[in-house]
């Protein structure tokens, strides 16, 4: 999201249906209560006003957790290009349990992703999948295929962006991104260094499967 807002073509938005997702499941997250009084958990006012509502510029760039799509018609997800973003389940699950000590396959978005990926193959349509190891690796190069095949050109601005938090962000950015405040473009791959508790090694059996078909259309 970060990248996509620094090109002047532009706008962008942190995660629609966060508060739908939240006030369905109760999952208990930082700041529920917070996002829950900020944003709409009808589904259908988020679809008409945001997704598909007014905007100033020729490019709006919606950044969405795969999981939080669960309960959501999809209908409209015709009307806009989806992007991938996937990542390794060995290092997500390490980080997302020190947030979420009880997660699970479902808090990985890999299941919704794959749904996503075999709807846009269902209609003839070619994946664009980015793998977060692939990107950091070489973020030229992955966003400039990526803007190639949205039919974009490629801005360098993407590559860096100022430190600190963004207007965009979520209300929920201070329970989630201390780490992304300190940046100021993208850091070199580096697997995470949290321990891997024990009871991940059945879910990390159900999501190397879903995320290996992901990667399969990594550009």
């Amino acid at each position: 999201m970060y990248a996509w807002r620094q090109r002047p073509d532009t706008a962008v938005y942190d995660e629609p249906f966060y508060a739908h997702y939240l006030n369905l499941t109760a999952r208990d997250h930082p700041m529920l209560d917070e996002v829950v009084a900020t944003q709409s958990t009808d589904v259908s006012e988020v679809i008409a006003e945001v997704i598909l509502g007014p905007v100033d510029t020729p490019v709006y760039f919606m950044k969405q957790m795969a999981h939080h799509l669960h309960g959501v018609p999809r209908g409209w997800l015709h009307r806009t290009e989806n992007i991938l973003l996937t990542r390794d389940p060995r290092d997500m699950l390490r980080s997302l349990s020190v947030q979420l000590p009880d997660c699970g396959l479902a808090d990985t978005g890999l299941v919704e992703q794959v749904e996503l990926l075999d709807a846009v193959l269902s209609d003839g349509g070619s994946p664009v999948v980015i793998d977060s190891r692939l990107l950091l690796e070489d973020p030229a190069g992955v966003l400039a295929r990526v803007c190639e095949r949205l039919g974009l050109t490629f801005d360098e601005a993407m590559l860096s962006w100022p430190a600190g938090p963004k207007p965009e962000d979520g209300v929920w950015a201070p329970a989630w991104y201390a780490s992304v405040h300190t940046s100021t473009g993208f850091s070199p791959f580096r697997p995470s260094s949290h321990p891997t508790p024990d009871r991940l090694g059945a879910i990390l059996d159900e999501a190397l499967p879903l995320y290996e078909r992901l990667l399969e259309f990594a550009l």
